[in-house]
């Protein structure tokens, strides 16, 4: 019986270190501020890993994951344990269809509070009473719930590896909750539309959307070949920076300085300087 519990023991090991890895901003203490960041964590934590998840911090803390991406259903990452190639990670959630989730949108775009956070990039307190009312859930429920799987040869799933990377995007959907709408498979800008209603159904990630608009001034216009458009009131936008505001915080952004409040002070600069040069090309020999 000994024998056959050390086939399946790992004994625990150092892994290889890793320059420009993913740390986690947490140096202690609890993963994640906000209720639906901790929320999250609840659910690994509720797998009873036992030392593994101790590891896992460990690993996050350290830097040892080298990527995440988040799509649709899906979270994959790469992991450096202590062999040379690091692992591969994913963890697959169960995306809600469009029925769920026009069902869903019927009731936040229903209720002015919840749009109005949702509009202004907040997580609602009680959105979870709105899933809850439309019979789903927005975070994994049950292990079931949750698809994992890694390349190392630990025979535990969860491992430490899987509970580095889970760690890592409960803080990231600290700072972006939206995320967590697009693991469940609706990009935020789409949600935030729908909700405001500015349209009638929700455009799910992957969802054919219709032709693109022209970028030609003539052919955007409608307007006759060599005739220069009509281009109205030419300002400074009221709003700095709002086009990058609408795509959300970078993924895993690990700089001190906040890459929006960054791009913010260019935009300021560079907004009066463009508008000079606008004007200063519009302008004839008699404006002067």
């Amino acid at each position: 019986m000994s024998r056959y519990r050390d086939y399946y023991y790992f004994p625990p090991s150092s892994p290889r270190s890793v320059t420009g890895g993913i740390k986690a901003h947490s140096k202690r203490g609890a993963f994640g501020k906000n209720w639906w960041a901790q929320r999250w964590i609840a659910v690994l934590e509720s797998f009873n890993m036992g030392a593994r998840i101790t590891r896992g911090r460990t690993y996050a803390r350290k830097g040892q994951v080298i990527s995440i991406d988040i799509d649709k259903g899906i979270v994959t990452a790469e992991v450096q344990g202590s062999r040379a190639k690091p692992y591969r990670v994913s963890i697959k959630v169960k995306t809600l269809s469009k029925a769920k989730w026009q069902k869903l949108g019927d009731i936040l775009s229903g209720r002015a509070v919840f749009a109005a956070k949702l509009l202004s990039g907040e997580m609602p307190n009680d959105i979870e009473d709105a899933f809850a009312e439309a019979g789903l859930s927005l975070f994994p429920e049950r292990r079931s719930d949750l698809e994992t799987d890694c390349s190392c040869p630990d025979w535990a799933n969860p491992c430490k590896h899987i509970a580095a990377v889970y760690y890592l995007l409960g803080e990231e959907f600290d700072r972006d909750p939206f995320l967590i709408f697009r693991l469940r498979g609706i990009e935020r800008e789409k949600l935030v539309e729908w909700v405001a209603g500015r349209k009638d159904t929700p455009t799910l990630i992957n969802e054919p959307v219709p032709e693109p608009l022209p970028t030609e001034p003539e052919a955007f216009w409608n307007a006759p070949k060599g005739r220069a458009p009509l281009l109205g009131e030419v300002r400074i936008p009221p709003v700095v920076a709002a086009l990058p505001k609408r795509l959300g915080k970078f993924p895993f952004w690990r700089s001190g300085t906040d890459l929006i409040e960054a791009t913010e002070t260019i935009y300021r600069a560079a907004s009066p300087a463009g508008l000079e040069i606008f004007l200063d090309s519009c302008r004839t020999p008699t404006d002067d």
